[in-house]
């Protein structure tokens, strides 16, 4: 856990009140920890009540602890409510207009590819639950059906309910950008650029963009038992709704939900520049060593054990035993990435089941059954 710190933070109050400040007053501002940016509650002046010491106003001073507490709180807590996930709210004929907050690049500069972090703020309209998507609607006309507007492109929302900024306003989207080379000369060709995802990766704030939904019911957390195992395998932009399972569980203060089983991701990407959220998830590891695991799988800078690529499936051969063990118990498990890594996992937990002197298929049915097999890839 970092150490406490103090920081004075200069609050404006009406004199002679009882120094009861409205929480409009406060805005969300970014913490440092160890040279690792946080998004935190942190007193800050309202820049509508600057000036206004001259008119009955005086400044004082007030400590503000900001890193003895791992947790952050969040609001509104009423998003806690519902009994069903929001579903549909918002459908391709009639989408909702949000704006780009921030578009940040993820991946070091060894990463084949670009990936971005893209915060939208959907001003509170748009709820949502951990796991589920938006669809985005890019500007321009379908090409296939002239005078419409382009498809409908789901992204699994990377964020919780609450949002990067925890006051229910916005959603975070994890984007690779789509870009496509031509097999014979190895140049890029901009023609077949994926269009949603280079339009999500070139917005600026400000910019107005269409969504859809929420949608999806698969990869909801399930949060009846605040202490079960969680296994989350993902393959690049697939760790996405992982973040923000693993926001909720660790990050955030939510007085309904106190999570206390463990978590376990494994996370596969070509190398080390590009792992994502990879500073958040050591924190938790840092903070929580007890609740959480964490394996990366590189596979261009690692070996499997018969000197292969190292992907994610050699990662689950490595822990088979466990997570074999932590399944009989219940546990829950979870894959989201492109449908490629479906078939190399399967394998291996077929080789592994029947290792075991296990029927695989049978085993998957009864996961199924048990509602403990959640998959989502595109």
């Amino acid at each position: 856990m970092a150490h406490s710190t103090f920081s004075q933070v200069a609050v404006a109050v009406p004199v002679g009140s009882d120094l009861s400040v409205k929480r409009s007053v406060f805005k969300t501002r970014s913490l440092n920890f160890h040279d690792k940016s946080w998004s935190s509650p942190v007193i800050a002046l309202n820049s509508n009540l600057r000036g206004t010491r001259a008119r009955g106003w005086q400044t004082v001073c007030m400590s503000v602890q900001q890193a003895s507490a791992p947790k952050v709180s969040v609001a509104p807590l009423d998003l806690e409510d519902a009994k069903e996930p929001p579903l549909n709210l918002y459908k391709p004929k009639e989408p909702y207009t949000a704006t780009i907050v921030s578009v940040e690049r993820l991946v070091g500069p060894k990463a084949p590819g670009e990936t971005c972090h893209i915060v939208i703020d959907h001003g509170g309209n748009v709820p949502y639950w951990e796991g589920q998507s938006y669809g985005v609607i890019p500007p321009g006309e379908n090409p296939k059906k002239p005078g419409n507007p382009h498809n409908v492109r789901l992204y699994s929302i990377a964020s919780t309910r609450y949002g990067d900024s925890f006051d229910g306003n916005t959603a975070s989207l994890c984007v690779r950008r789509a870009v496509y080379y031509d097999p014979e000369t190895g140049k890029e060709d901009p023609s077949k650029n994926g269009i949603c995802s280079n339009y999500l990766c070139n917005s600026k704030p400000g910019d107005k963009v269409l969504i859809t939904g929420p949608s999806g019911k698969i990869m909801l957390l399930p949060e009846d038992n605040p202490n079960a195992t969680h296994i989350m395998i993902a393959t690049g932009t697939g760790v996405a709704p992982f973040r923000g399972y693993l926001r909720r569980m660790f990050m955030e203060s939510v007085p309904t939900f106190k999570f206390g089983g463990l978590a376990w991701l494994f996370l596969g990407v070509a190398n080390t520049d590009s792992l994502l959220y990879d500073d958040e998830f050591s924190k938790y590891l840092k903070d929580y060593p007890d609740n959480f695991r964490y394996d990366r799988a590189l596979s261009r800078e690692q070996k499997n054990r018969n000197g292969g690529k190292m992907y994610v499936q050699d990662k689950i051969e490595e822990y088979s035993d466990e997570i074999f063990k932590l399944l009989d118990g219940g546990a829950h498990i979870y894959f989201c990435g492109l449908k490629g890594m479906m078939p190399g996992i399967q394998d291996t937990l077929k080789k592994v089941a029947e290792q075991r002197g296990e029927k695989w298929e049978e085993k998957l049915s009864q996961l199924k059954k048990n509602k403990q097999w959640h998959v989502e890839v595109y």
